[in-house]
C-alpha cells in the first residue's frame, strides 16, 4: 500500500512539508492550487483534489484522498494532524 506517510520505521519519523509537497508534487501531472485562498494548500490530479495542506505553526494538519479504513489508521498514529475533511461527518 502507498500512501503518503509511509516508508522504513513508519511512526518513528514525521515527514516535513517540504517533503510532503514534494511527494505531492511528484505524482504525474500533479500541481499545486490555492482554490479557498492561501490555506489550505491543495494538490489536485485532473482537477480533483487529493491533499490538502495546513501549514499553520499553531494548528499544522493534512487531509488525504483515501480510503475510511487507511484514514482511521492515520488519524489514530496522528490524531492531531491528520484530519476527516471538512465535508465528512464524524463517524458516530
Amino acid at each position: 500500500m502507498n500512501t503518503v506517510l509511509d516508508g522504513e520505521d513508519f511512526g518513528e519519523s514525521i515527514m516535513s512539508t517540504e517533503d510532503i509537497i514534494k511527494y505531492c508534487l511528484s505524482k504525474r501531472k500533479a500541481y499545486e492550487d490555492y482554490p479557498f485562498g492561501n490555506i489550505p494548500i491543495c494538490y489536485k490530479l485532473n482537477g480533483k483534489i487529493f491533499a490538502q495542506l495546513y501549514p499553520n505553526e499553531n494548528d499544522y494538519k493534512i487531509t488525504l484522498k483515501c480510503t475510511s479504513d487507511v484514514g482511521q489508521f492515520f488519524r489514530s498514529l496522528y490524531p492531531d494532524k491528520v484530519v476527516r475533511g471538512y465535508h465528512f461527518p464524524p463517524i458516530q
